[in-house]
């Protein structure tokens, strides 16, 4: 499912517009990019939290060659499901 079938099934269960549903969908998707931006951790209770990780600074390895290269620390985006989400899935 893409970002566009999301937004046919949300103005179909809200009975608003695809454009509206579209804007409403992007609108969410920014608000949770700039919190997480920010560094803050976004929930949504019953689906679930995004939240921002430090990844440690580590020494990997080449695979095409096998030299050892250095993998500098970043921030990477972290998702954990909630209860709800979790055995809607199961």
């Amino acid at each position: 499912m893409n970002k566009v079938e999301i937004a046919d099934q949300m103005a179909a269960a809200a009975g608003i517009s695809k454009t509206q549903a579209l804007k409403a969908l992007d609108a969410s998707l920014d608000a949770i990019s700039g919190a997480m931006a920010n560094g803050d951790k976004v929930t949504l209770v019953g689906f679930g939290t995004f939240s921002v990780s430090e990844r440690a600074a580590r020494t990997g390895r080449n695979p095409r060659t096998g030299e050892e290269i250095k993998i500098d620390a970043r921030k990477v985006a972290r998702f954990k499901p909630g209860k709800a989400l979790a055995d809607s899935v199961q």
